[in-house]
């Protein structure tokens, strides 16, 4: 029997409202986040150093995942998944009318607790946003759910980015975007409010607040589940750093080695973006309804492959400052863009099977337990990019395209210990070669 198609879920109530709910709110984390970073750039008048503040809202942005993650998974567990859903997007109204406050205000403090607080409230929401998916979708729905949700999730990032851009080169760019963040947060809790009932799968559990000991103990039982699962954990949050690192570094890179403006790096952030909702789909159709491990050493080889060809394809662009229609009228440019989307393509082969292989190998009164230790393991995964980002291109004093070379080359390492630990994916990968 053929697979049905994932897009069939959309016209489903047990997938649609809960879709667009988590798609709305990464739509408006990021618009609001990048408001910000546009706002500390062009329009406050600060006296402050900017790089170092637009590090702190980094900071501000991933802090809350190391402290907040572990409550989440508790929360996950404890209540029904739908009410704490519409109870997280009631908070998202009220953060977002703080932020809106501090952008008509132009208050800085305002604006950067604002940010804080989104980023607790998505640390918050993450490990019930996977966590459900398993109460609501069959086993044969959960690849093609699992590529919505990325496809939809990066999706929601890129829009959310560009729009901040058009909206912060208007001279009344604080009512645009504080109109825009707060209409965006009411539409997510309405949309809330149509997503079925998902029982707590452990109202006994009693809820430890203490953040550090409860962050540990998570992380203990996420690392110490079955073998594929733990790995799993360590290949998604190896995916993270990868990103971090290319997202990181796409604004100096179009600047300086495809001599290109702002309009330029918004073209590689939309390849980039359709390249993982390409990957995501691909993943769903490939598996043909099943949950193939098989597909992560194919994602993980593409990763390398066009890592190691876009440092390949870097450089000898012609002088001066161009815009994306002068860029793509170089003919290396096409091959630039390419490479840029064989690894979100790769990327999305990569990890839309590592998620559901933890949602269905992992026991329901654990899930969302499980899911938060891997968003802490994932947030200190890209920490640690930034640190390596910075080690590389200051220390060692490696250019963008080595550094893209060095993070293809560490992919094959990361990778080979992942298959020699859990030689089911490797075993997996052969019969689906075998099989296609």
């Amino acid at each position: 029997m053929t697979p049905q198609s994932p897009f069939a879920l959309l016209g489903k109530k047990r997938f649609l409202p809960f879709f667009l709910t988590q798609a709305l709110g990464a739509f408006n984390d990021n618009l609001y986040k990048q408001s910000l970073i546009l706002a500390i750039l062009f329009k406050l008048s600060l006296d402050e150093n900017l790089d170092l503040l637009i590090n702190l809202c980094a900071l501000l942005f991933i802090l809350p995942f190391f402290l907040f993650s572990a409550l989440g998974g508790q929360f996950g567990e404890k209540y029904a998944k739908d009410a704490l859903i519409r109870l997280l997007k009631l908070a998202e109204i009220v953060i977002m009318a703080v932020g809106a406050t501090g952008l008509l205000l132009g208050n800085l403090p305002l604006l950067l607790f604002a940010l804080f607080a989104m980023g607790s409230q998505s640390a918050l929401f993450g490990p019930v946003k996977y966590s459900i998916l398993p109460q609501h979708l069959k086993e044969q729905e959960l690849m093609g759910g699992n590529a919505l949700v990325e496809m939809g999730t990066f999706l929601a990032i890129l829009i959310g980015t560009l729009g901040a851009g058009l909206m912060m080169s208007s001279a009344s760019y604080a009512p645009r975007v504080a109109t825009a963040i707060l209409l965006v947060a009411a539409a997510g809790y309405l949309l809330s409010r149509g997503i079925p009932r998902a029982a707590a799968a452990l109202p006994s559990l009693q809820v430890d607040w203490h953040i550090f000991r409860q962050s540990a103990a998570i992380l203990r039982l996420g690392l110490g589940q079955q073998r594929a699962v733990s790995h799993a954990m360590i290949g998604i949050s190896w995916f993270w750093f990868i990103g971090a690192v290319y997202l990181t570094q796409i604004p100096a890179y179009a600047q300086r080695w495809l001599n290109g403006d702002e309009t330029v790096v918004s073209l590689i952030l939309l390849v980039f973006s359709i390249g993982i909702g390409l990957g995501s789909l691909l993943c769903a159709r490939l598996s043909r309804g099943k949950i193939e491990p098989g597909l992560v050493p194919f994602g993980a080889l593409g990763l390398t492959l066009f890592g190691l060809l876009l440092g390949w394809h870097s450089g000898g662009f012609p002088s001066g400052l161009h815009d994306w229609l002068s860029v793509l009228g170089q003919g290396q440019a096409w091959w630039v863009l390419l490479d840029i989307l064989g690894l979100g393509l790769f990327g999305g082969l990569y990890i839309v099977p590592l998620y559901a292989l933890i949602q269905s190998r992992t026991q329901a009164q654990e899930r969302a337990r499980v899911i938060a230790a891997n968003n802490i393991l994932n947030a200190l995964f890209m920490v640690v990019s930034a640190l390596v980002s910075m080690l590389a291109l200051s220390l060692a004093e490696l250019s963008i395209p080595q550094l893209f070379v060095l993070v293809a080359l560490l992919n094959i390492a990361l990778n080979a210990f992942i298959l020699l630990r859990v030689p089911e994916f490797g075993r997996r990968f052969r019969g689906w070669l075998r099989g296609h």
